[in-house]
């Protein structure tokens, strides 16, 4: 069976900090309260968007509620790709693993309507055999079940898939998991997240050795 790569989405393959912010900075504007600095907005990124707001309110002293999640999740899916882009590098390093046979998959915390409205904007360059949203099944990261579905989803198995990511769910899903992780360092996450994990990618440009690695090592 192919070996199969796992990505987190927001912070690994895509910068989207700028359309979160964005989205935050209008929902705050609508709630009466200043809108964020980036390294704000950055530090709430990875673990979905219910926490997302959640971290939100509590910032600018505002009760959580249902309303504002609805308004946020609405307004940052239909504006999720305004500009966020691929990171420097991550449709080289894509292509280069597709033609070494890897196959993809995507488990992010992300809603899966604004995961897949961002993924048709950016037309990446490979195919995702699945993807495991936020909202796709009954756990998410770092629950390491969530990791698993994604990969069953797939058509693979643990023991031919790696999970490359920027945060401490994504390293704690894998150690869950019985799988490697790859840190992703370019990302979001502080470099203490990367506690545990197999490997550390500076830059996207290291993937392709890196999962070379992983790759002879499972046979």
């Amino acid at each position: 069976m192919p070996p199969l790569a796992v990505f987190d989405l927001d912070g690994t393959l895509v910068d989207s900090a700028p359309d979160i912010h964005a989205a935050l900075d209008r929902l705050m504007a609508r709630l009466g309260r200043p809108g964020f600095a980036r390294a704000e907005v950055t530090r709430m990124i990875g673990d979905g968007v219910r926490v997302l707001v959640q971290r939100a309110c509590a910032a600018r002293d505002l009760p959580f509620g249902e309303a504002a999640l609805a308004a946020f999740t609405a307004d940052y899916t239909a504006h999720a790709a305004a500009k966020t882009r691929p990171f420097a590098g991550i449709p080289a390093a894509l292509a280069a693993l597709e033609a070494a046979g890897w196959r993809f998959a995507l488990c992010t915390n992300k809603p899966v309507a604004a995961t897949e409205a961002l993924l048709a904007a950016l037309a990446l360059p490979v195919r995702f055999a699945a993807i495991g949203g936020g909202d796709s099944f009954p756990t998410r990261k770092p629950d390491p079940a969530h990791l698993l579905a994604t990969v069953a989803a797939a058509g693979g198995t643990p023991d031919q898939a790696v999970m490359i990511g920027d945060h401490r769910n994504d390293v704690a899903a894998a150690i869950g998991a019985g799988m490697p992780a790859l840190f992703a360092a370019w990302g979001y996450g502080l470099p203490e997240m990367a506690a545990g994990a197999a490997a550390i990618a500076e830059r996207p440009a290291a993937l392709p050795a890196l999962l070379a690695e992983f790759r002879q090592r499972r046979g």
